[in-house]
């Protein structure tokens, strides 16, 4: 599955050429050429795959969730035996190194075969109400759900929505990023291959203004997933109350990980940045706000702006390394929280400026980033940068760790690092976020929930709570 030149969109198990007529460029973050174009759509090209979508969920939803989830799992296994395809498209459109696009991808295919195994699981209860009545529940599907993904981690953004939703019997209309739109397509295109039905998952790609709005708004869209910002997710959620429509919203994360003093520093370090430069810093979970106890902040501080410093920056195919911002307008918002830094009065511990130097001048690349001397009113410390920039801010005891991690309008996610598993429970059951790590950040699996406290978002996604997500509730009662 080579990257074409161009791509329509993908509309009832083929390719269709944008109603407008007109083209997106989507641009290698490494070097700034052009990738391939992408179809750019509008209403008429949401309302072509709603139809679409429509038309063919009803048989999809009365298929037995055995045979539908077979086919998921066929999905699954078919993206693996690509895998080094989608890897290559993901590294050239989004900046991913190689080796982490890999594991992108094969997260992405564990969703189908997750979700495909777990689809004939889902039934309901019957309700125990006495004598002379029999009630009992069941879970259907909403019809068409709509997904609109961002463009940090393209196709496995995608899978942990669409794999669920088709699971128990929805149709889905996929809208990714304007900067990432090629594994969608090419995953659509595989769909049919796996032999699920076409109409079932329809791409339409373009910007949030030409398709996100239409695809909301569309009567026929009975519930939206999406991942991405704050700010547009409220515009989202605007929209849903508006037609009292169903949402699940993964929004922003300004996530703590907190290192206290009997950790295993050792084991705490590569945890610690990779937390936050995984993935370039682009991820909604990345642990930015690494809160140390006093005691250790020297000793560990020096130990993370060493570690940092010799972290190799470029698209190295032989060793984990930093590739680029994922597009233009992210870098330079990353290189103007370097001025921001500077006007809170942080300390520059290591990188802080843009990567330079061969090969490196031609993408978006930055060095990776620590700051100490921190304290939480900072706005490094209050707003989600999404590049690989940590924060350091010092703390003398327990309840105080607690009170800092919990001063922030997200609650995605958090780590802690210590020996103590009674204060690991007792932390854990206070901080108020979605997800806790405990002695290591962000390997999480398919099976563990995910969903933000507070403004990181409403819902859930992962594990089996997730096909819940997906579906209505119908109570049936009956007088016997």
């Amino acid at each position: 599955m080579a990257i074409q030149s161009s791509y329509g969109h993908f509309i009832h198990g083929e390719y269709a050429a944008p109603a407008s007529g007109r083209y997106l460029d989507s641009i290698n973050p490494s070097d700034q050429s052009i990738v391939t174009k992408i179809a750019e759509g509008n209403a008429e090209d949401v309302e072509a795959a709603v139809a679409s979508a429509k038309g063919a969920q009803q048989a999809w939803a009365a298929m037995r969730p055995l045979e539908r989830g077979g086919l998921l799992i066929t999905l699954g296994r078919l993206l693996k035996e690509n895998i080094d395809e989608f890897a290559r498209a993901e590294s050239a459109e989004m900046g991913m190194p190689l080796d982490f696009a890999h594991m992108a991808m094969t997260g992405a295919a564990n969703y189908y075969e997750y979700y495909g195994g777990l689809a004939p699981s889902l039934h309901g209860d019957n309700i125990q109400v006495g004598p002379g009545q029999h009630s009992y529940t069941v879970y259907e599907p909403y019809g068409v759900v709509g997904l609109i993904t961002p463009w940090n981690g393209p196709l496995n953004q995608s899978a942990r929505g669409a794999a669920p939703a088709l699971a128990v019997g929805n149709a889905v209309l996929h809208k990714p990023s304007e900067f990432t739109s090629i594994t969608a397509l090419m995953l659509a295109e595989l769909a049919i291959e796996a032999g699920i039905p076409p109409g079932i998952l329809n791409v339409v790609t373009g910007t949030g203004a030409g398709v996100g709005n239409h695809l909301v708004e569309h009567p026929d869209i009975h519930k939206v997933s999406f991942t991405g910002s704050l700010r547009t997710g409220q515009m989202i959620g605007h929209a849903a109350a508006d037609k009292v429509m169903a949402v699940t919203l993964e929004l922003g994360g300004k996530s703590p990980d907190i290192v206290f003093e009997d950790a295993d520093l050792e084991a705490a370090l590569p945890g610690v940045m990779f937390g936050f430069i995984g993935n370039t810093g682009q991820i909604c979970l990345a642990g930015s706000r690494i809160l140390v106890q006093r005691s250790i902040y020297d000793k560990f501080s020096n130990m993370l702006a060493d570690a940092v410093n010799n972290f190799p920056v470029g698209l190295d195919k032989s060793a984990p390394s930093l590739g680029p911002i994922a597009n233009e307008a992210q870098f330079d918002k990353v290189l103007g929280y370097f001025d921001v830094a500077q006007e809170d009065g942080a300390k520059l511990l290591a990188g802080g400026e843009r990567a330079t130097g061969g090969e490196l001048d031609k993408g978006f690349y930055v060095r990776p980033t620590v700051y100490g001397d921190v304290n939480n009113a900072m706005r490094i410390a209050r707003e989600e940068i999404f590049g690989p920039v940590g924060v350091l801010i010092p703390f003398d005891t327990e309840e105080e760790a607690i009170a800092i991690a919990n001063d922030s309008e997200y609650g995605l996610a958090a780590g802690i690092w210590t020996r103590d598993l009674s204060r690991a429970h007792r932390v854990a059951g206070q901080i108020e976020s979605g997800q806790i790590y405990v002695n290591y950040y962000l390997e999480s699996s398919v099976e563990h929930p995910l969903g933000g406290y507070k403004k990181s978002g409403i819902g859930r996604e992962k594990g089996i709570v997730a096909l819940k997500q997906y579906c209505e509730l119908k109570n049936i009662s009956i007088k016997l």
